[in-house]
């Protein structure tokens, strides 16, 4: 072997690691150098669309780069995680989701999957559900609720946020609990179904706290309980269905993940961008406000939590039966 081929050699050993950086969309430390997509795959005006969009003009300050919003609702939330799970692992597509993550495994086939094809990021947020009902609706408690649907024929309507969403597995909880009739109407989102709720359309909705608790305020709707345990700081007197229903618990999250192969710079600069968004002043206290609460996490943190509610829902679900056609 000659010297030249020795030197052409030890070259191109040293120039694959650029390559392939390259391949994935730049070196790590140039990024981000162009605007990032943010897909939510749920519709504006729902539970994670909210929390999401007032995250991110704050990791866009942090990152020095605009985060791009693109609502892609669809399917519980699978077309706009399919979408971003089939993206380049660069950095560039961002992928902004809630407890489908740890439901819809349990009732559909779906096109990804989330340990092969994703990468958690960070948990942003944990809610509550509200049990909202139009104002003219004469309940005050979850015992009216449950009076109500006991005395008409065939139950009370509930929309939900889609089927496999966590408000339709609050309601399906709910429904078991307490020995009642229900009939479940999926919408296309949070958003949409809090529109029909608050004009009549439907008169009961397991509700995403943050995305409900401006129009409780309001009076648009009202509030009868929340699925969570204790009280809410937004809401100190509104009681818990736990209190009705012991044991009842229905929390939703949210939360970021990127493309798998994603690199690892990448993973740790978008954690921390999220993670010092959430503890900025200004947005914790908008979040409080939500009654969305937020804690410091790590990728492996996050990964964690999802196995653990995924083992807790598929449980629920086997146990109630649960199937969507």
């Amino acid at each position: 072997m000659t010297r030249a081929t020795r030197r052409a050699i030890l070259a191109a050993t040293l120039a694959a690691p650029a390559l392939r950086a390259r391949a994935q969309g730049g070196p790590a430390g140039d990024w981000p150098n162009r605007p990032i997509r943010l897909v939510i795959p749920w519709p504006p005006g729902g539970g994670a669309d909210t929390v999401g969009r007032i995250l991110a003009p704050r990791v866009s300050a942090i990152l020095g780069q605009t985060l791009v919003i693109e609502n892609r609702p669809g399917a519980a939330g699978s077309i706009g995680a399919s979408s971003a799970a089939r993206s380049a692992p660069d950095g560039y597509t961002v992928l902004y989701d809630s407890t489908g993550q740890a439901i819809n495994p349990y009732l559909m086939q779906l096109p990804f999957d989330l340990w092969r094809d994703l990468r958690p990021v960070v948990q942003t947020a944990s809610v509550p559900n509200l049990l909202v009902v139009t104002p003219s609706m004469p309940y005050r408690t979850v015992a009216d609720v449950i009076a109500a649907a006991k005395a008409r024929p065939g139950g009370l309507d509930f929309a939900s946020s889609g089927n496999g969403s966590v408000q339709h597995m609050a309601l399906e909880l709910f429904r078991q609990a307490a020995g009642i009739p229900v009939n479940h109407v999926p919408y296309r989102g949070g958003g949409p179904a809090l529109t029909d709720v608050i004009s009549g359309q439907i008169n009961h909705f397991f509700s995403n706290a943050s995305s409900s608790t401006g129009f409780v305020r309001a009076g648009t709707i009202r509030a009868i309980a929340h699925t969570g345990t204790g009280r809410l700081a937004a809401f100190p007197d509104l009681p818990s269905v736990g209190e009705t229903l012991p044991g009842y618990e229905a929390t939703e999250w949210n939360g970021v993940f990127v493309p798998a192969g994603t690199p690892d710079a990448i993973v740790a600069r978008l954690n921390a961008a999220y993670n010092d968004a959430m503890e900025a002043p200004e947005i914790a206290e908008r979040l409080a406000g939500l009654n969305v609460v937020t804690r410091r996490n790590t990728p492996e943190e996050f990964a964690a939590f999802i196995r653990a509610e995924q083992a807790r829902w598929s449980r629920v679900i086997r146990e109630g039966h649960i199937r969507i056609e």
